[in-house]
Formats: C-alpha cells, sequence, structure tokens
C-alpha cells in the first residue's frame, strides 16, 4: 500500500480535513512551557510524565518494530490534528478495540477540576473505525518525538500495537490503548456522566463537545456510521438545549 506522493490519494475527501502537520498546535509541542502560560494550571505539571519517562517508553515501543515505515492508528483527535508528516493516510478499523469516552480531563486541556471534560481511550471492546497513517521510515525518529509528547504527556494511555484491517490487508499498527492503572480512565463511567462532561467541559485544548464533534465529522466525511458516537453527540445536544433553556428560566 503505497500512495506514491500524495497521503490523500486513497481519501481525497480527508485533504481539507486533516490540519497540516507543520500548523497545527502541537508541532514540537512542550507540556511544560505550555502550561506556564497559565498560571491557575501550574498544579498539573507535577502530574505529567517526566520527558526521560516519555523517551524511555518511545525507545522500548519503537525497539519492537522491524524496519521500514511505521503505521499509527488514530480513533480521536489525531482524525483531524496528526501534526506529524505522514505520507499515506487510509480508513482502517480494529476488531477487538472499542473507542470509549472514558478519560476524564481535570487537568485544563478540555476539562478542569470544577468542570470535567471527557476525551476517548481505545478499550477492549467490539471493533473501532479510524484512519492510519503511514510516517516514513526516515521520519520515524522526529515524528515520533512529538507523538509521545502529546499522546504520553500524563498518565492515561499506554503504547500498543493493534492490527487493523484496511480493504482485505491485515496492517499493525502503533496506537495508544486506555491505562487502567492512570486516574484519569474510569472505564465504568455511566452514559450520564459522559454526557454532562462533553456537554460542559472546556479547557486550552478547546471543548469536549467539538472533541466529539470533529470525530463526527470525520465518519461523515468517509461515509461511516458510529452509532456509539452519534447517538452520544444526540444527547449531548439534547442536554445542552435543555441546560439552556434551565439557565433561560431561572433568569426570567
Amino acid at each position: 500500500m503505497n500512495s506514491g506522493n500524495d497521503p490523500f490519494i486513497h481519501h481525497p475527501e480527508l485533504r481539507d480535513k486533516i490540519k497540516d502537520p507543520l500548523q497545527s498546535f502541537f508541532r514540537d509541542f512542550d507540556p511544560v512551557s505550555l502550561l506556564k502560560k497559565w498560571p491557575e494550571l501550574h498544579w498539573v505539571i507535577e502530574e505529567l510524565h517526566s520527558e526521560s519517562f516519555r523517551e524511555k517508553s518511545r525507545r522500548e515501543t519503537l525497539a519492537k518494530h522491524d524496519d521500514g515505515d511505521l503505521w499509527i492508528f488514530a480513533y480521536g483527535s489525531l482524525m483531524w490534528d496528526p501534526a506529524f508528516e505522514f505520507a499515506e493516510v487510509r480508513r482502517a478499523r480494529v476488531s477487538d478495540h472499542a473507542r470509549r469516552f472514558i478519560l476524564k480531563d481535570i487537568w485544563g486541556g478540555r476539562g478542569t477540576i470544577e468542570m470535567p471534560g471527557l476525551m476517548a481511550a481505545l478499550d477492549k471492546g467490539h471493533g473501532c473505525e479510524g484512519l492510519i497513517y503511514r510516517l516514513s521510515c526516515e521520519k520515524i525518529e522526529a515524528e515520533t518525538r512529538n507523538l509521545w509528547r502529546r499522546e504520553m504527556i500524563g498518565p492515561g494511555y499506554v503504547p500498543s500495537v493493534v492490527h487493523t484491517m484496511v480493504g482485505d490487508n491485515i496492517v499493525p499498527a502503533l496506537t495508544f490503548v486506555a491505562d487502567y492503572e492512570a486516574e484519569g480512565i474510569h472505564p465504568d463511567l455511566p452514559h450520564s456522566k459522559q454526557v454532562e462532561f462533553i456537554t460542559h467541559g472546556s479547557g486550552v485544548l478547546g471543548t469536549s463537545l467539538e472533541y466529539l464533534e470533529n470525530i463526527v465529522n470525520q465518519f461523515a466525511a468517509l461515509g461511516i456510521v458510529d452509532k456509539d458516537c452519534s447517538t452520544l453527540l444526540q444527547d449531548v445536544q439534547a442536554h445542552a438545549k435543555s441546560h439552556q433553556s434551565d439557565l433561560a428560566g431561572a433568569n426570567e
């Protein structure tokens, strides 16, 4: 599966829906410097993984990779903002994992302690649609450093290799799965709390609602119907409308 010089040759519909990596907020991402811009989030710095921890994790993970290009499976924000230079993007599916909204964000990204947000993690489940990106072998070293600073900024994920289906081909791909040892992972989070957190969560990266909307929008471009995400978005929109009506009534 080689796309030549055009990474969007298989999916031209994504050409304007994936942010230019060189223009991404996450390009050359430095979490410590970022958090220092917001004094109210200084406490979060103590919760982050150290650079040495991330580098050790990265090297141990990549040591298992054979020579050649590296595929990366995206199921959340990497689907529209990968922040790494990729040679090819393809629609893909993993059959033994599911996208689950179980990563509670209180650290200022898309939520706070007062109003938590929610993001997705890849967990064992009934299947998950997403994208895979191909990193050319000569770019793996530099581009995965940025990837690790972003995805392994703190506890929440564990790097792992999953077997994705791309058409009729099985393609092993690097991804980041839920870390059950992490404080932010809540595998038994009730649906009502998911709706509440996504409705109200907001931080320096944007809102939890925007995060969910972006997932649904990427799927729409690909002709994918993800019932779980679509239903969750509908419930969030209904909850937000009800909340606004309650506020309006209280102010009358």
